[in-house]
C-alpha cells in the first residue's frame, strides 16, 4: 500500500514540474522563431514556425498538448490531421491502443518530450545519447564521495588527534565544502591540465572518447579524473563530517559502551553495531547530494567539455532551443524522484522503527 501511495504521490510531483516548467518557459521574453530562422526571416516562415511548433494556440491548448504528450495514457484524434490532438504516426512512433470512442484512441505510449529546433532530433534521443556520459560522471563522484568520505569519518572519529594536526584537517574539509565547484573546476583545470600536465598526464578539456586518426573513437578514461575529483570534493567533504559525528554520537551510546564491556573488539563494534545506526544522516546527505550532483554537472562538463546532459542544456540555451531544454529538466526531475522514492525504501531497511509516512 505504501509503495501505491508513493508512486501516486510521485506523479503528482512530476505533474507539478512539468506544468511549471512549460509556465516558465511560456512566459520567456522572446522569440525562439527567431533565434532559429534568423533576423532576416519573413512574416510568412515565423508564422509557419509557431503553426508547426503549436506556439500559435492559446496558452491553455499549448498546456493541455503538453501533458497529453508527457502522460504515458494519452487521448489522441485518429482521422483529423488538422486537431490538435492528432495522432501522428510519425511522431508517435510506437504506442499500444487501449479503447477507441468514435474518432478518439486512448492509447499507452513513451512520454514524447518534443523534438529540437535546431537540430530536429527527438529530444529522447538526445537524451539516450548525452545521459550515459552524465551518468558514469555523476555515479562515480558520488561513490568516490561515499567511500572516502565513510572511510576518513569513521577514521575521525576513533582516533584522538592533536590540535594542530585537526585544524589542518577541518581547514580541508571546510574548503572543500565552501568553495564552489566551477572554481575548484577551474583551478584543477589549470594545474593539473596545464601547469602540471607534463607530470599529471592530463587535459583541460576532453570527453570520454576520443577520435583516433586510425582507430577512431578510442575511450579516453584520463579524461575522467579531472571532473570525477572536482564533483566529488565538496560531497566527499560534507559525509566525512556528517559520518564523525553519527559514529561520535553512536559510539557514545549506552549500548555501546556495553558491548565494550562485554569485550567485543573493536572492529566488531563498528562493523556491527555502529556501523548500521550511523549511517541514516549519511545516506540522507549521500542522496542530497547525488541529485545535486546530476544538476551541478551543467557547470562541470560545461567547463571540462564534457559531452553530457549538462553540456546539452547550455547549448540549447545558447540556441533558445526550449525543447531540449525543457525535456532535460524533466528528465532530471524524474531522476529526482527516483532517488528520493528509493532512499525511503533504504530507510525502512537501515532502522525499522522508522514508518515512513506519504502525507
Amino acid at each position: 500500500m505504501w509503495f501505491i501511495r508513493k508512486f501516486c504521490y510521485s506523479l503528482l510531483v512530476l505533474w507539478g514540474v512539468a506544468s511549471l516548467v512549460f509556465t516558465l518557459f511560456s512566459v520567456i521574453p522572446g522569440d525562439p522563431a527567431l533565434v532559429v530562422l534568423g533576423p532576416r526571416a519573413g512574416q510568412a516562415e515565423i508564422e509557419q514556425f509557431h503553426h508547426q511548433t503549436g506556439t500559435d494556440r492559446p496558452w491553455i491548448k499549448q498546456y493541455l498538448h503538453y501533458i497529453n504528450d508527457l502522460s504515458p495514457i494519452s487521448i489522441h484524434h485518429a482521422t483529423n490531421p488538422k486537431h490538435l490532438l492528432y495522432l501522428n504516426t510519425d511522431v508517435y512512433t510506437s504506442f499500444i491502443p487501449v479503447v477507441s470512442v468514435s474518432h478518439y484512441k486512448l492509447i499507452l505510449k513513451a512520454p514524447y518530450l518534443r523534438t529540437s529546433y535546431i537540430s530536429k532530433t527527438p529530444v529522447s534521443s538526445i537524451i539516450a545519447d548525452s545521459w550515459p556520459e552524465t551518468a558514469l560522471l555523476a555515479f562515480t563522484a558520488i561513490l568516490l564521495a561515499t567511500l572516502l568520505g565513510i572511510a576518513i569519518g569513521i577514521w575521525f572519529a576513533v582516533t584522538t588527534w592533536h590540535k594542530l594536526r585537526s585544524a589542518v584537517f577541518v581547514g580541508i574539509q571546510i574548503f572543500g565544502i565552501s568553495t564552489p565547484s566551477f572554481f575548484i573546476a577551474l583551478l584543477f583545470a589549470w594545474l593539473l591540465g596545464y601547469v602540471w600536465s607534463s607530470y599529471t598526464g592530463l587535459s583541460p578539456t576532453g570527453s570520454l572518447y576520443e577520435v583516433d586518426n586510425l582507430k577512431g573513437p578510442v575511450l579516453a578514461w584520463h579524461n575522467l579524473i579531472l571532473p570525477l575529483i572536482t564533483l566529488s570534493l565538496r560531497p566527499m567533504s560534507i559525509i566525512v563530517q556528517i559520518t564523525q559525528a553519527s559514529f561520535q554520537d553512536v559510539l557514545a551510546s549506552d549500548y555501546i559502551r556495553t558491548a565494550r564491556a562485554l569485550g567485543f573488539s573493536n572492529l566488531r563494534i563498528l562493523t556491527r553495531y555502529a556501523l548500521k545506526n550511523a549511517l541514516n544522516p549519511v545516506v540522507t546527505a549521500i542522496s542530497g547530494w547525488l541529485a545535486s550532483l546530476l544538476a551541478g554537472a551543467v557547470f562541470i562538463e560545461r567547463i571540462f567539455n564534457w559531452k553530457g546532459i549538462g553540456n546539452e542544456v547550455v547549448e540549447a540555451l545558447n540556441n533558445s532551443d526550449l525543447p531540449v531544454v525543457m525535456g532535460c529538466t524533466l528528465f532530471f526531475a524524474f531522476l529526482f524522484v527516483c532517488i528520493n522514492s528509493a532512499v525511503d525504501v533504504i530507510y525502512r531497511w537501515l532502522d525499522p522503527r522508522i514508518k515512513i509516512n506519504l502525507l
